[in-house]
């Protein structure tokens, strides 16, 4: 769930971006997210292993249990097309109440150009589409600024910390932003 911002001195036109569902040959998008820079808010580097049962996991989400998304750049003058990450959703209950949860990692040479955020803003416009739960909540730790940067630009309200265990036997703290999917400010569905 990583994003830096690289300062140049200006204003970053936004980035536009599409996000195409996750298939078979996007095992390659997961080895290049599970660098340690691309993880070190997340417990470390995964085996092997653990890479292949994810994107398993991935291929298998649907219905209304959510979506795995490979992210694009729309074509424009700069960017055609390139993968320059992945983001998600997927069910969840928490605090009593059935949610989504999201979740996204850029590729470094993407970072600091808004592509988080605005893949952020398009999943929530997914996860609304399903319409059958009221919120999707994103969790990133409080010492990741550029995650939580994203869920403030991408309409998220910040409901406080929380104390998670991810990976199983890693406390980690955390920030509950979350979007009611609802609301009529809330995107609709989004073309692909």
């Amino acid at each position: 769930m990583g994003e830096k911002r690289v300062e140049t001195g200006r204003a970053a036109a936004p980035v536009a971006v599409r996000l195409r569902e996750w298939a078979a040959d996007d095992l390659w998008v997961l080895r290049r997210a599970n660098e340690p820079e691309m993880t070190a808010h997340l417990g470390g580097p995964e085996g092997e292993e653990q890479v292949l049962q994810r994107h398993e996991r991935y291929l298998r989400l649907g219905g209304d249990g959510g979506r795995m998304y490979v992210i694009e750049a729309d074509p424009g003058p700069d960017i055609r097309g390139e993968v320059m990450g992945s983001i998600g959703f997927w069910g969840r209950v928490w605090q009593e109440e059935a949610v989504y949860e999201t979740g996204w990692g850029v590729l470094p040479e993407f970072q600091g150009r808004g592509v988080a955020a605005a893949a952020a803003r398009a999943v929530v416009g997914r996860a609304a589409a399903l319409g059958n739960r009221r919120h999707l909540h994103a969790y990133p730790s409080v010492d990741h600024p550029a995650s939580n940067g994203v869920c403030r630009r991408a309409g998220f309200t910040l409901l406080g910390e929380v104390a998670f265990e991810y990976p199983k036997g890693h406390p980690i703290t955390c920030n509950d932003w979350r979007v009611d999917l609802t609301e009529p400010g809330a995107p609709g569905p989004i073309p692909s």
